[in-house]
Formats: C-alpha cells, sequence, structure tokens
C-alpha cells in the first residue's frame, strides 16, 4: 500500500516506519506522499486509537530531506515544496489521535521537524537532533522555524536555526523538547507503555486536548511566513552552493548572494 512506510496495528497502536534505511531515512516526495495517505489513513480508522512514527534501522529516525531533489527548484516551486510539507505535518500535529515520535538516531532537518510536528518525543541515547538547513543555504521549511521557537523558546531556537548545530537526546530532553530518552531496545515498548495508558481515557477528551493545546498561541501566519522565506532562498546563489557542496561532499563557500 505504501512504497516508502512499514505498517503494523497492534491493541490500537499504529506503528509507521519510514524504512529507507540505505538513505537514513532521508524525506523525498515519495515519503511525503505515503505519510500524506497514512495519515488519512490513521484519522479515518476506527481501528486506530493512537500512532507511532519512527525510523528503520538503529542509525536514523529520519536523517533529512533528499537534497538532490531541491537543486533545480525555483523561488515558486521553493514554496511549494515547504507549503506541501507543511500541510503533511500538519495532519500529524492536528491529528485526534495521539500521535509519538519514537526518535532512534539522527533526526535532522526535516527529520527534526517531522519528530517536532507529533505530539511528543520519545528519544534514543543515540538520538541526535538538528536543523542544519543554513549549510545548505537554506532554512527549515516544514514548520521548524515556529514549532522549535513554540518548543524551546526564542533565544535557544536562534541559536541552534543560525548554527545548525546537533544537539542530543539529553540536550532535547534538558530544553524540554523530548519527554524520555531510553536504551535503543526499549523505544518501541516504552512509546507502547505509554499509548496503552492514554487509550484508557475518554477518546473525544484526548482529543479536545490536542486541539485546546495546539490552539495556544499558535497561528498560521508565521506558518505563511516561513513558506515565503524558505522559497525566496531558491532564488539565491549560497543555496545553489550549499546544496551543490553538500552532494559534491565538499565544504561550501558562500558568499551572500
Amino acid at each position: 500500500m505504501y512504497t516508502t512506510l512499514l505498517t503494523s496495528l497492534e491493541d490500537g497502536i499504529f506503528t509507521i516506519t519510514i524504512n529507507r534505511p540505505d538513505k537514513l531515512n532521508a524525506l523525498n516526495k515519495d515519503v511525503m506522499g505515503d505519510l500524506d495517505k497514512v495519515m488519512d489513513a490513521v484519522n479515518s480508522s476506527a481501528e486506530i486509537k493512537s500512532v507511532i512514527i519512527t525510523g528503520a534501522g538503529p542509525k536514523a529516525f529520519v536523517a533529512g530531506a533528499d537534497i538532490s531533489e531541491f537543486i533545480s527548484l525555483s523561488t515558486a516551486e521553493g514554496g511549494l515544496l515547504a507549503k506541501k510539507g507543511q500541510q503533511v505535518f500538519d495532519k500529524i500535529e492536528n491529528s485526534l489521535k495521539p500521535v509519538i515520535a519514537a526518535v532512534n538516531g539522527f533526526a535532522l532537518g526535516g527529520g527534526c521537524e517531522l519528530a517536532l510536528s507529533c505530539h511528543f518525543i520519545i528519544a534514543t541515547e543515540n538520538a541526535r537532533f538538528g536543523q542544519p538547513e543554513v549549510n545548505l543555504g537554506l532554512i527549515p521549511g516544514y514548520g521548524g522555524t515556529q514549532r522549535l521557537t513554540q518548543v524551546l523558546g526564542r533565544n535557544r531556537s536562534m541559536q541552534l536555526l543560525m548554527t545548525g548545530e546537533m544537539f542530543s537526546a539529553k540536550d532535547a530532553m534538558d530544553y524540554g523538547m523530548v519527554n524520555e530518552v531510553v536504551a535503543q531496545d526499549k523505544l518501541l515498548d516504552r512509546c507502547k507503555e505509554i499509548l496503552q495508558v492514554i487509550q484508557t481515557k475518554a477518546p473525544l477528551a484526548i482529543a479536545k486536548v490536542i486541539e485546546c493545546v495546539n490552539h495556544f498561541d499558535h497561528t498560521q501566519e508565521g506558518y505563511d511566513f516561513e513558506v515565503k522565506k524558505f522559497g525566496e532562498c531558491f532564488a539565491t546563489e549560497d543555496k545553489t552552493e550549499g546544496t551543490s557542496a553538500f552532494l559534491e561532499k565538499r565544504k561550501p563557500a558562500f558568499k551572500g548572494k
């Protein structure tokens, strides 16, 4: 049914595994299309009570986006890419069924944005987070500038977005981004344990909790502004240099143009 996802349903808990381990589960058009479809299935299924999103293999949750798809995009196409990504992640954030990000390994760029779009995050000890888009002459485009700031606050998110530095699972928990850090072999079991508790509560009340928390100081304007600025990056020489350097495995030489 899905070309890039593995799914399973047990005791009302629906586990979605992004299955591109050879690419460190990088997001491409196929993955985004599958995530879009699977969230429609989640929201329409009476059997599915809650959701876990994770990545295949021990190395990565999602190590970023597939940069090769960015090379030839125009400003308008870049904006459309961001808007589509935001629409998919909004479906996750606004699902009325609990969604946990089970983060194993790298959650970088779009992977960090995906984790942030889930209702909360459980991570392994080897998890690493970050928004390294500035290294490509870009900015986060799938809601990262907004959700990271909501979770971490202005100053911390400014630093992380501008440096592009990775941070550990422990740091992420200290920042209030990750709820718990567990051993790798306990990750899915712990997520299921939490969801089993949640599933004993009133489903309509849980749905309203999600709606109310998401409604707190949450406007579309910031996301729309991110789409605009993400698209503008595609008209810059720095974006061309940054993405080319990434694919050629060399250090970029940015000129501020």
